[in-house]
């Protein structure tokens, strides 16, 4: 027997964590995880701009690097705590973390898309038709590497661009999946 006809295709909006649904720590330029619970704060706009994304049938997907684990600067515990806090408050679908540094040689830690690739075959993702929403060159890279259109919350943080200009260029949240319900209406909902 055939596959049914029935199977529908799925899109996400995959987005890196710190800087774009909660406030990432900047020193010298430079965004940092909390480092801490006490630390996390929720952007104002994510909510809403997830639960609308939500609404228009996108999975939301985290996908992030967290290498102070790798170096013993972060526990692990205290990451997956603050995912949960996340993950419970924004409906998010999924939470996927690259606990490695640069110097591991993974195929998981952005700007490779591997955590993007896994999160499409766990879930029968389109990654033609999905987005990668992220505040540093490493998410734009992913995104393109993945095949996905970019948008970039641009922090103007001080550190090299991407590789390849996103798709869009954003300063919150909001205006990014304002951007993507604007950009997917042109064409057909998921």
């Amino acid at each position: 027997m055939t596959q049914s006809a029935d199977v529908r295709v799925r899109r996400a909006v995959f987005l890196d964590r710190d800087g774009v649904i909660n406030r990432a720590v900047v020193q010298d330029g430079r965004p940092y995880s909390p480092a801490s619970l006490e630390e996390l704060e929720i952007l104002s706009d994510a909510p809403a701009a997830l639960a609308d994304l939500k609404g228009r049938g996108f999975l939301l997907i985290v996908v992030t690097n967290q290498p102070d684990v790798a170096r013993g600067k972060q526990r692990r515990e205290t990451v997956e705590q603050i995912n949960q806090v996340l993950a419970s408050s924004l409906g998010l679908d999924r939470i996927l973390v690259c606990y490695h540094s640069g110097e591991d040689e993974c195929d998981c830690r952005k700007p490779l898309p591997g955590l993007l690739l896994r999160a499409a075959r766990d879930h029968g993702i389109d990654l033609r038709q999905s987005f990668m929403v992220g505040d540093r060159w490493r998410d734009i890279d992913a995104g393109h590497n993945a095949g996905c259109k970019t948008v970039l919350v641009d922090h103007r943080y001080q550190e090299r661009g991407p590789t390849r200009e996103p798709d869009a260029r954003v300063k919150s949240l909001r205006e990014a999946a304002d951007w993507i319900v604007r950009s997917v209406s042109k064409g057909s909902e998921p």
